[in-house]
């Protein structure tokens, strides 16, 4: 409850001069008595000497403050168990209150003000800001954020998480940003930096070890759950959130880069200098950039690598998505390199095959070349399929295929006729015509299947009649019995009498 100024030195009047209790106070003023107990408190008024009822918790006090001194933030309500388990029947919202003054408060820390020499240090670190929809996918939008300690120079950049190589990418664009690299750069405690710590011992990420190397600077985690060490770039998130990210309307994670990289180099830059505020902050990184150390000559690879094993279908699996490969990779491993942008598969040193970068979830992002050709790989195989069983059914047809395959004819047509005579006729037969044929000099089916009907013509044997059976073998293999037809030429012999009478 908010009361005036002449409200409070009425509280204090009665309280120092006329003695009056706080509930006193408090009923006589209209106000409520926790009002009155605090502004006395924050007063730094002594409480007023008297006698004290007897409690309950009295006989347990000793206990609490040495149990308190031991294990100075212990929960009021394990202390409260413990204290019934030594005989304690109060309740526990007395306990509490009686046990809050007994507990130790902790001692106020003074913190010492960072100043750091112009291109000296930076600080880093990562900043949530909820999640972004892409197609079926949910991703966390994470905001890289690292400031000059100096300057205050700010760079931002938003990325779809906060793994090890978008890390790597967010200090490559800030150091090419600037046209420069600080020296030492402090951290959280993350994995991407930190894999494993005990106090000052410090097993840092082997492949930000090479990073660091690359670009000649001095990691430096701060301690453990002292994130006020890095109070910049807390202090710098902070102003994103309020002035950049709050009510504002983008279309795309590229939209709000473009957005963020435009904010950062005007009106971030604009604001004024804390150290001198005659000056702004883009005046302040002006005099600091000839500070900062030269960039290398290339450009560290902080490109994604995930050796991927290509199963019975050409699709590389890589962040949820799978990306088609040729089919002729299929059962291989191969190496996937991912820019934010392309998706390139990798057989050694050798690329297969590149795609556009998806972030969606269980997409299939397909080169139609990929498809086409296997396709055609699997129209071939039939082929050669049939023209196997035909060359073991009839060996002299290797002989009339190579003369069409010579001449130019359509193989697959020429296979496919082939098959069907030998359905209708049988390997022997069809043998027999394939001789004809090649004799006669005239390499093609419709020779085959002419010499084949002359040869049934002979015998006087009816035209074959096709049969397209199911392949279920049960039905393939009825014995169908022949019955005697005479019975219809008798019918014919009395229907021929019946028409001369």
């Amino acid at each position: 409850m908010a009361i005036d100024k002449q409200t409070i030195a009425e509280i204090l009047r009665l309280y120092c001069a006329e003695k009056w209790k706080v509930g006193t106070i408090a009923r006589q003023l209209g106000i409520h008595h926790n009002t009155a107990r605090r502004v006395v408190i924050e007063a730094g008024m002594p409480r007023h000497p008297g006698p004290r009822r007897p409690s309950k918790i009295d006989p347990f006090l000793p206990f609490i403050r040495q149990t308190l001194k031991t294990w100075p933030g212990l929960p009021a309500s394990r202390l409260y168990q413990m204290a019934v388990a030594r005989g304690y029947r109060g309740s526990q919202s007395h306990f509490r209150a009686r046990i809050a003054p007994e507990r130790p408060r902790p001692v106020a820390e003074a913190y010492l003000r960072l100043s750091a020499l112009p291109g000296e240090l930076a600080q880093v670190d990562w900043a949530h800001f909820g999640t972004v929809t892409v197609g079926r996918a949910k991703r966390p939008l994470m905001a890289f954020v690292m400031v000059l300690s100096h300057s205050r120079r700010l760079f931002l950049h938003f990325y779809l998480n906060g793994g090890m190589h978008n890390f790597l990418r967010g200090h490559i664009e800030a150091f090419e940003a600037w046209q420069g690299v600080p020296r030492e750069i402090w951290y959280d405690n993350l994995k991407s930096v930190v894999l494993e710590r005990h106090g000052d011992a410090i097993r840092f990420n082997p492949l930000f070890l090479d990073f660091a190397a690359h670009y000649h600077i001095l990691p430096r985690p701060v301690a453990i759950a002292r994130g006020n060490e890095k109070g910049r770039v807390e202090r710098a998130i902070r102003y994103v959130r309020d002035n950049f990210f709050a009510a504002r309307d983008w279309r795309s994670v590229d939209d709000l880069n473009n957005q963020a990289r435009q904010w950062c180099d005007t009106v971030a830059v604009d604001r004024p200098w804390p150290d001198d505020r005659s000056i702004c902050v883009g005046e302040a990184f002006e005099r600091e950039r000839g500070s900062l150390l030269e960039l290398p000559g290339d450009r560290f690879p902080a490109d994604e690598r995930v050796d991927v094993i290509i199963a019975k279908t050409p699709y590389a699996r890589f962040d949820k998505n799978d990306y088609s490969v040729p089919h002729t990779h299929v059962r291989c491993t191969l190496t996937v390199v991912a820019t934010l942008k392309e998706v390139r598969i990798l057989d050694g040193v050798d690329v297969v095959c590149r795609h556009p970068r998806s972030f969606d979830k269980a997409a299939r992002i397909e080169n139609p070349e990929h498809i086409a050709a296997l396709v055609a790989h699997k129209r071939h195989a039939r082929h050669l399929r049939g023209q196997s069983r035909l060359t073991q059914a009839a060996p002299n047809s290797e002989l009339l295929l190579a003369e069409t395959a010579r001449r130019g004819g359509p193989m697959g047509t020429t296979v496919a006729a082939l098959l069907r005579l030998l359905d209708d006729y049988g390997a022997a037969e069809l043998e027999a015509a394939i001789d004809e044929a090649l004799e006669r000099g005239v390499p093609h089916p419709n020779a085959v299947r002419l010499s084949l009907t002359r040869r049934r013509e002979q015998r006087d044997q009816p035209p074959p009649i096709p049969v397209d059976l199911p392949g279920d073998p049960n039905v393939r293999n009825i014995t169908v019995r022949h019955h005697d037809l005479g019975g219809y030429d008798n019918l014919a012999d009395d229907t021929d009498k019946d028409t001369n009478t």
